[in-house]
């Protein structure tokens, strides 16, 4: 993957980043925040950012300003809600008059849910949404999930402790414009159980090729 361009983004709390990798003619751009546990080379968030510009869509990963300063614990969601949204003039810049999509894995897709509306979002991509903390199904999260008023996909590991995609399934109930897209055998970090009939590079692959079908679909409502 070539090396993505990166833009320093003042906030109140210190620096943040956006590595950009440019589409040559982006039909949509795809604003993507990282986890709680670790920045922007996740496994999945890196694939997007490797396969999605061959096909007209230029991906951000936005790194929050405590990555960028290196520590290892992540603000309360208020902080990180903040970081991104000062982020948003500098994404726009890049967006111009093409879609915005906005998305995340695990912790900073629920900062897209929930500041979707404020940027203009056009649709949500979740990676790994957390539905709730690891053996306490009772502490949903689905507020957040079903808070954006444009189309939803979220992308969820079979086995995901934070939720299961038959968990996140069910829990929308049948929201009009949410669907789930199951990766059989991941885990949170969509990380394939050895047993599973897919290999790693291969869900990979399957989480790039649902994300451009969505982003296709969603460019196309606007």
């Amino acid at each position: 993957m070539p090396r993505p361009d990166e833009i320093t983004v003042p906030t109140e709390t210190g620096p943040g980043r956006l590595l950009v990798s440019p589409a040559a003619s982006a039909s949509a751009v795809l604003w993507l925040g990282h986890g709680a546990g670790g920045g922007a080379d996740s496994r999945d968030l890196a694939a997007l950012a490797a396969e999605l510009p061959r096909h007209g869509v230029t991906v951000v990963r936005h790194e929050q300003p405590w990555v960028v300063a290196g520590r290892r614990i992540a603000p309360r969601p208020a902080a990180l809600d903040a970081g991104w949204l000062a982020a948003e003039p500098a994404v726009a810049q890049l967006v111009g008059s093409v879609p915005l999509v906005v998305g995340g894995r695990s912790a900073g897709a629920r900062v897209a849910c929930r500041t979707a509306a404020a940027v203009g979002a056009a649709a949500v991509l979740c990676l790994a949404f957390p539905l709730h903390p690891p053996g306490r199904p009772e502490r949903s999260r689905v507020e957040e999930l079903l808070t954006p008023q444009v189309p939803v996909l979220v992308v969820q590991g079979t086995r995901d402790p934070f939720g299961s995609a038959d968990e996140v399934r069910a829990a929308a109930d049948g929201a009009r414009m949410l669907h789930v897209s199951p990766v059989e055998g991941a885990d949170h970090g969509l990380k394939l159980a050895r047993s599973a009939a897919l290999g790693q590079d291969e869900a990979l692959a399957l989480v790039a090729a649902e994300a451009l079908r969505f982003l296709r679909t969603a460019a196309a409502r606007k």
